[in-house]
């Protein structure tokens, strides 16, 4: 039965990553995933609880101006100061606080789950709320009315000035870092996804625990099937895991479609180890 319900899931991936990237429901395909963590457990409460917090938000809002601000008030409201939503910065590292159902159960998470859900219940409302392409840290900005303000689901919703940006890429990145227009670029739906399962797989590998990074990465691979990256890191992973053969199977697939020529030189250098030791 398990096994059934895995191999369901497994298929209802595969075919998101055949959807286009804006018909990608990011809460949906985030719970799809963390049911593969938690066999057997319903979806349903984790649905009607995303529901519920639409409808506090909708009647919190009944009678405001639509604007931004206003928008962004409602969310904190209900997630943050209602549901007490908010970033577990004690135990930043935890693996379940990048799974969409412990980060409900326990109304802490990474910036990136608690980013999946608010952009969830914005989505719902008609508000337009997308993530940053920010570097070690995921931001969100809300827009209504040429009116855009960037703020934080980890620190309850604050808002974000140029300035507190500046300074929170230094403390991620090092003192030399400067802002980029590229980081005020929406990601995909697609890069959302996966960010949030490179936290995991990142983990995990911290732990050498192998085999599940290379879960993690299968499922990247399912979300971005054409993403020549995803076979590098399969081939690195079953190599680390001694499994050669899938390695070299991987890597040749890699080399086949790499555009980069120094990427393709690295990837046969590795084959060719590989292959030596076989």
């Amino acid at each position: 039965m398990i096994e059934s319900q895995a191999s369901n899931i497994l298929s209802q991936l595969s075919e998101v990553g055949e959807q286009l990237d804006a018909d990608i429901d990011l809460f949906q395909t985030a719970l799809l995933i963390a049911a593969l963590d938690h066999p057997g457990r319903l979806t349903e409460r984790y649905t009607l609880h995303i529901d519920r917090m639409i409808e506090a938000c909708e009647q919190a809002f009944d009678g405001l101006n639509d604007t931004a601000k206003n928008q962004l008030n409602v969310l904190r409201d209900v997630l943050f100061s209602q549901e007490e939503y908010d970033g577990d910065s004690e135990n930043f590292d935890r693996l379940d606080n990048a799974d969409i159902m412990s980060v409900i159960d326990r109304r802490c998470g990474l910036p990136v789950t608690l980013s999946i859900l608010y952009m969830a219940v914005a989505k719902a409302l008609g508000w337009h709320v997308q993530a940053l392409s920010f570097p070690a840290h995921v931001f969100l900005r809300i827009e209504c009315g040429g009116e855009r303000i960037v703020f934080d689901p980890f620190d309850g919703a604050r808002v974000m000035e140029a300035h507190d940006l500046r300074e929170k890429l230094k403390d991620l990145v090092g003192g030399h870092a400067e802002l980029s227009s590229d980081y005020y670029e929406a990601m995909t739906n697609r890069d959302v996804i996966v960010r949030l399962q490179n936290n995991i797989k990142t983990r995990l590998i911290s732990e050498e625990d192998f085999d599940a990074a290379l879960e993690r990465v299968d499922i990247m691979r399912l979300i971005l099937p054409n993403d020549p990256r995803l076979l590098f890191e399969a081939g690195i992973l079953n190599a680390r895991a001694g499994r050669r053969m899938e390695a070299i199977t991987l890597l040749r697939k890699y080399v086949d479609v790499v555009d980069s020529q120094a990427d393709r030189e690295d990837a046969l250098m590795l084959l060719r180890e590989l292959e030596g030791d076989v």
